[in-house]
């Protein structure tokens, strides 16, 4: 090995530390206590061995294996076993997500904006740059292992042992490395940083999905996903490592091919070049709307192919769910009969509430895009010029409004053709459209904020992001925790009618949208008294 290609690695590792503490603390410390409040609600909401029992059965359903994985541990479903079925996947998830967004940030959106080459004139290697960015982050993912395990272990749970937190642990740290290691391929591949995510959240959701389909249907499908992998742990019942060995074995074939394409590779180039521009801007291009949509092109069309798909995985599992409902007291129960409803149509009301949420991720990224083209300097090119302030954040704003109908659009048309596809007697598809559309207002409600923070407060957009993480637990695990309503009502989301099973309240949405239109006015007028940075 030419230790020159690794010279000062050191350095910049604790350069990338420096960088990221707090970054890594904030996500630390979420994910620490998102495990440990739902450990304790599970042991507190759940504390009978006959109310856990009763609860498998609410598990047992298509649906749900399509979210969260197989369920198993049915004749011991412990506190760890519920808790380890309902938490691991989706925790591994959002592990993928930062990991993602951090190596990628740190890597091709270095070089792209010019420091890498700065540091390269340096005496560092030609490696040193991506060395010490895994070397972080496997080390960060490490300690996430050891935390979570450490402290679900400090519960005093008796179902809840060291091995199975070990084991909890080590899942979600080897997706980080996992997903650490692609991206870090992905960034010699691509030649931005927008195109390192898009692939990286891409591969992600399509992990996700063919695991969800896999669940359902075919376990040899679910295989072929990371995702498939960790849910098979059986966490806290049999403790299976194999999953925990393949995907990190996996992880270090990524890291060295990382390493092999960065050292042959020449300074921002990238193995899947981006194709020559045109001479002449188009007509759209001249105007700043244009330009928000050319500069994002490659996320909405992934977007909208993920939206579609994923709507059409849920769809494809709505032809079992009648059988099981006939065959399941508890979930009669829980349902409850309502008149003219199916008990289908009551189940899509929480698939719609799912899809409506991610759709806003998209339509909130099409908008928080000018923050990152304003701390790079772009936005004070445009402003210089005969581009008002307000023209500039109504164009993204309008991307991110028109965006987030698409999305939403794109996941009801999935779920309903494919429903109605699997489902013997098929739901209408405006009942479908109709159903997701009532979320309109309060994805506008969550632009609104992201607006409103943009005008006075840029530093801390990423309350936003926490605003929306929160509504997704509140309102898809409010029943689950029996949260309080007024807890579920702090979110917009809280507040939309479910249908088919409720009637439409006129009264809630034009109230979610005066308010919308309140922070979206407010933010405009803070955009445009404020200094724009780069300016």
């Amino acid at each position: 090995m030419n230790k020159r290609l690794y010279a000062n690695t050191g350095v910049l590792t604790r350069l990338v530390f420096r960088q990221d503490r707090i970054r890594l603390t904030i996500w630390l410390a979420a994910f620490i206590v998102a495990n440990l409040l739902v450990a304790n609600a599970f042991a507190t909401l759940y504390p009978s061995h006959a109310e856990r029992q009763a609860m498998v059965e609410t598990m047992m359903n298509p649906a749900v294996t399509a979210m969260v994985g197989p369920v198993y541990g049915l004749d011991n479903y412990t506190v760890g076993v519920m808790l380890a079925h309902e938490m691991l996947l989706l925790t591994a998830v959002v592990v993928g997500v930062m990991n993602i967004l951090l190596v990628a940030r740190h890597t091709r959106a270095e070089e792209e904006d010019g420091r890498v080459e700065l540091i390269r004139a340096l005496p560092t290697g030609r490696l040193s740059n991506v060395a010490s960015t895994l070397l972080v982050y496997v080390m960060t993912n490490i300690l996430l292992a050891l935390l979570v395990a450490g402290s679900l272990m400090l519960l005093g749970i008796d179902s809840i042992d060291a091995a199975g937190s070990l084991l909890f642990g080590a899942s979600l740290g080897v997706t980080g490395i996992f997903f650490a290691g692609l991206t870090a391929v992905f960034a010699q591949l691509s030649e931005s940083g927008r195109g390192t995510v898009g692939l990286g959240m891409a591969v992600l959701l399509i992990a996700y999905m063919i695991r969800a389909v896999g669940d359902v249907s075919s376990e040899t499908l679910s295989m072929f996903s990371p995702f498939g992998w960790i849910v098979r742990t059986e966490t806290f019942v049999n403790n299976y490592w194999w999953p925990i060995f393949v995907t990190l074995g996996i992880s270090v074939l990524f890291i060295g091919a990382a390493f092999y394409l960065n050292a042959i590779r020449d300074m921002e180039a990238g193995f899947l070049p981006s194709k020559a521009g045109k001479k002449q801007a188009s007509r759209l291009l001249l105007s700043p709307f244009g330009l928000a949509v050319r500069l994002q092109r490659t996320g909405i069309i992934s977007w909208a192919i993920a939206m579609f798909v994923l709507g059409a995985s849920y769809g494809s599992i709505l032809g079992d769910l009648e059988s099981f409902f006939a065959e399941n007291k508890m979930m009669k129960q829980l349902l409850g009969p309502v008149s003219g409803v199916t008990l289908t149509e009551q189940f899509i009301t929480m698939l719609m509430a799912v899809l409506a949420m991610i759709s806003t991720i998209p339509a909130m990224m099409f908008l928080l895009k000018l923050k990152g083209e304003e701390g790079k300097g772009r936005a004070a090119h445009l402003l210089v010029r005969s581009v008002s302030r307000i023209r500039l954040l109504g164009s993204f704003l309008v991307l991110a409004l028109a965006g987030g109908w698409v999305m939403l659009s794109l996941a009801a048309l999935g779920l309903g053709v494919v429903g109605n596809a699997v489902m013997e007697e098929g739901i209408s598809l405006g009942t479908f459209y109709q159903s997701a559309m009532v979320y309109l207002p309060a994805m506008w409600v969550m632009l609104g904020l992201a607006v409103l923070l943009l005008g006075w407060a840029p530093k801390v957009t990423v309350i936003s992001w926490l605003y929306l993480v929160y509504s997704f637990i509140v309102v898809y695990m409010g029943g689950l925790f029996q949260l309080d309503e007024w807890v579920v009502n702090m979110s917009p989301f809280g507040h939309v009618p479910e249908l088919p099973v409720e009637e439409v309240s006129w009264m809630s949405l034009l109230g979610l949208t005066g308010i919308a239109v309140l922070l979206l006015v407010a933010g405009a007028v803070g955009y445009r008294k404020r200094d724009v940075q780069g300016g």
